[in-house]
């Protein structure tokens, strides 16, 4: 059960053979070096580290350049672990690409879902704020309501939806299909769609 690292590049939508039109999200897969092999003999547990993209040296703490460096491979932009893979098959500087995707797959792809930055409750969490305009609550109309409780616990609780930070959270999509491979361009066509904008950093698993 292998997986890949990628780019997610737009959406777009295709035609199927029957001519139906088919939405799908673009992602750029691979290709992805294989940096270190775990294996349960040294570390307890089967799992292949790969890389993606590629980075400057200057924008590179010199710890994990000298991690690039010892093996001998080029300062990627993303680098990742992942443990539905066999080590035995791998080792250090084999290229992994599409080629292990067919048409027809399920896929499951995770990446960050788009930031919205500092939220209200209306959008956040749905609220429909306190009531109209009647009975002088003029500035009321958008406003969580109370939040708290009277002598016992007064606090507030724990996991209460209030206003704050929306977005940018990690989300898996699962059950997407392959519905199209270009090799020669390491590209992947997906039905349907995955979070995150353009250029967001995807994980495809089989």
């Amino acid at each position: 059960m292998p997986g890949l690292l990628g780019k997610k590049l737009g959406m777009t939508s295709i035609y199927s053979a029957d001519g139906e039109i088919i939405p799908v999200t673009v992602i750029e897969a691979g290709p992805c070096n294989v940096v270190a092999v775990k294996s349960i003999k040294t570390d307890g547990y089967d799992a292949l580290q790969l890389s993606f993209g590629s980075k400057k040296e200057k924008h590179t703490t010199k710890p994990v350049s000298g991690y690039f460096k010892k093996r001998e491979l080029t300062l990627a932009a993303v680098l990742r672990e992942f443990k539905n893979y066999s080590g035995s098959e791998y080792k250090v500087g084999d290229v992994i690409n599409v080629e292990i995707l067919t048409v027809g797959d399920k896929v499951k792809v995770s990446s960050k879902s788009k930031g919205k930055g500092f939220q209200g409750v209306v959008r956040r969490h749905g609220f429909s704020g306190v009531g109209g305009r009647t009975h002088g609550q003029s500035d009321r109309e958008r406003a969580p309501g109370s939040i708290g409780q009277s002598s016992y616990p007064s606090r507030v609780l724990k996991g209460t939806k209030m206003a704050g930070r929306m977005g940018y959270s990690r989300f898996t999509v699962s059950g997407l299909k392959v519905v199209k491979i270009l090799p020669e361009k390491n590209i992947v066509l997906v039905k349907g769609a995955i979070p995150g904008s353009v250029n967001t950093i995807v994980e495809i698993n089989k």
